[in-house]
C-alpha cells in the first residue's frame, strides 16, 4: 500500500510541475524576444539627430541656459563643467538610455530588468502596482510599466514606461546640458522592435522637467548583437579625477595633483599646517 501511495504522490507533483513548466511556457511567449546584447547607433548625445552641446537646441527655460553656457564655458578651460560624470556619479535617468556602452533586457510578468554594463540596473515594475507615497529617490529612478499587443497576434509588442523619482545631479550628455536640481523629472518611454528589422529597438523618450519650457521628445535606436561580449567596465577603477569642493583636478602618474584648467587656484589647505 506504501509503495502505490509513493508512486501516485510521484505521478501527482509530476503532474503539478509540468503543470507548472507549462504556463511559465505560455507566459513566456506573450512576451517579445529583446534578448541579445543592445548597442546604440548614434552618438553620446541626448538627440541623435543633432550635434552635441548647443547643437541640441534643448528648450532650456533663460535660468538653465544659462548654466548649459557655463557649463559650455567650463569645459572650454578644460574643466568638467556641469557633468558629474567625472567623479564617477551614475548617469541616472534619462541619460541611462544614451547606453553608453551595451545593456539587456531580462523580462518576465512582473517586472522587466535593463542591465547596463557599466551603471546600475533599472526595475520597470509590470505587474500593476500604483506609485509608492513615499518611495527613496535614485538615479535610475522609480519605474511602472504596461505592456500592449498592438498587433492583436496575442503577443506583446509594446512597453510603455514612465520613472519618477530621481535624485541628482543628473544631465542628458556629457557636456552638462541640465536637468533642474528639484528633482521633478518626469520621463516617458515608448519601446519597441522595429516592424521590419527584428534586430533593432526604438525607444522614444518624453522628458518633463521644470528646466524646459515643454516636453522633449527624441527617439533612440539601438542594434541588437544576438552573440555578445560582456566586458567588465566600473567608472571607479583608474579613476584619476579628484573632486574637492566645487573644483575637479587630476591626480598625476606620481601621485600629485594637477590642475585640469589655465589660472586654476589649488585647493584650501584650511585644516592642514604649514611646514
Amino acid at each position: 500500500m506504501f509503495y502505490r501511495n509513493s508512486i501516485g504522490a510521484a505521478v501527482l507533483a509530476a503532474v503539478f510541475v509540468a503543470a507548472i513548466a507549462d504556463v511559465r511556457a505560455q507566459d513566456e511567449m506573450k512576451y517579445p524576444d529583446w534578448s541579445g546584447q543592445w548597442l546604440r547607433t548614434g552618438g553620446i548625445q541626448w538627440d541623435p539627430t543633432k550635434p552635441l552641446g548647443r547643437g541640441q537646441q534643448a528648450p532650456l527655460t533663460p535660468e538653465y541656459q544659462a548654466i548649459f553656457e557655463a557649463s559650455l564655458a567650463d569645459q572650454a578651460v578644460g574643466g568638467a563643467g556641469n557633468d558629474a560624470r567625472y567623479s564617477c556619479f551614475p548617469v541616472g535617468m534619462p541619460r541611462l538610455m544614451s547606453v553608453i556602452f551595451p545593456m539587456e533586457f531580462i523580462l518576465s510578468p512582473k517586472i522587466a530588468y535593463v542591465l547596463f554594463e557599466n551603471n546600475m540596473p533599472r526595475r520597470i515594475y509590470t505587474d500593476g502596482r500604483s506609485w509608492p507615497s513615499d518611495p527613496e529617490p535614485t538615479f535610475a529612478g522609480y519605474s511602472i510599466g504596461k505592456w500592449f499587443d498592438e498587433d492583436g497576434d496575442s503577443r506583446f509588442d509594446v512597453l510603455e514606461v514612465e520613472t519618477r523619482y530621481m535624485k541628482g545631479p543628473r544631465t542628458f550628455e556629457g557636456t552638462g546640458l541640465p536637468l533642474h536640481k528639484d528633482n521633478q523629472t518626469v520621463v516617458k518611454e515608448r519601446i519597441h522592435l522595429d516592424k521590419s528589422n527584428a534586430d533593432v529597438l526604438h525607444d522614444q523618450i518624453t522628458t518633463i522637467d521644470n528646466a524646459l519650457i515643454l516636453p522633449w521628445t527624441v527617439t533612440k535606436k539601438f542594434r541588437r548583437e544576438r552573440k555578445p561580449s560582456w566586458l567588465e567596465n566600473d567608472c571607479s577603477e583608474d579613476n584619476h579625477h579628484v573632486a574637492i569642493g566645487k573644483e575637479n583636478y587630476f591626480l598625476s602618474a606620481d601621485g600629485y595633483l594637477m590642475p585640469t584648467k589655465k589660472g586654476q587656484m589649488p585647493p584650501d589647505l584650511r585644516y592642514f599646517s604649514n611646514r
